[in-house]
């Protein structure tokens, strides 16, 4: 194994395997290949993770303790967090592999594997996120980056201000993490001195998206919602 085909060190990847012996091997090799890894013995665990943590990419075994791997993954797309992943299991039939690509799995590899193989398909699944980041899930449609819009899940475009786009953008990148007031004005309204101004663009959001596309944390601030 060597680091010349290493991803950058940013990636951040999710490992949820029960495995002992196996997650450590994981856990070392792909740190040796650039990455940085978070590891969870449990669904559970890897649950919490997911929904707490920003991740590049997520390997996921399909049997695990608490919570089994499909319900894991499934539950992750449900909170709207689109993090590539891929499933890792013994259960190599069709109809297995074609359960996991359903829970929204984005490639499947069966045990046993060669490690060249599982860090060349993690290669292509971060290719494959930055060739998609042009487009951010915001419940059943899309922020598009490039054109500075929302794709409702009926296809229809509604345009956003500059401001009112940043905003979103913000939020969105973040799924699960509640954004505070303050933190909000100072990453989009950095010209402004009143956190209003988040709440007017709120506002504003709402309006032209439905009451639920942002959520109010009461005492908190703001987290994303859904069309």
């Amino acid at each position: 194994m060597t680091a010349s085909v290493a991803p950058p060190p940013a990636h951040r990847l999710l490992l949820i395997e029960d495995d002992a012996d196996l997650a450590t091997m994981l856990a070392e090799t792909l740190a040796d290949e650039g990455y940085e890894v978070d590891a969870a013995r449990d669904g559970q665990r890897g649950l919490h993770l997911g929904l707490t943590r920003s991740y590049d990419v997520m390997v996921i075994d399909r049997v695990l303790p608490a919570i089994d791997g499909l319900h894991v993954l499934a539950r992750l797309r449900s909170r709207a967090v689109a993090t590539r992943a891929l499933m890792l299991t013994a259960l190599g039939a069709v109809g297995d592999r074609v359960a996991g690509l359903d829970a929204g799995a984005d490639d499947y590899l069966v045990k046993p594997f060669e490690l060249d193989e599982l860090t060349a398909r993690l290669r292509a699944l971060c290719r494959r996120s930055l060739d998609a980041a042009e487009a951010v899930p915001v419940g059943g449609g899309w922020l598009d980056l490039g054109l500075r819009d929302v794709v409702l899940p009926d296809g229809v475009r509604v345009a956003l201000s500059l401001r009112e786009f940043e905003l979103l953008r913000v939020i969105a990148t973040q799924p699960t993490m509640v954004h505070s007031r303050a933190g909000l004005r100072r990453q989009v309204f950095d010209d402004a001195t009143a956190t209003s101004i988040v709440d007017t663009y709120v506002y504003y959001l709402r309006r032209k998206l439905g009451r639920t596309v942002i959520r109010t944390v009461h005492g908190i601030g703001y987290r994303l919602g859904a069309l």
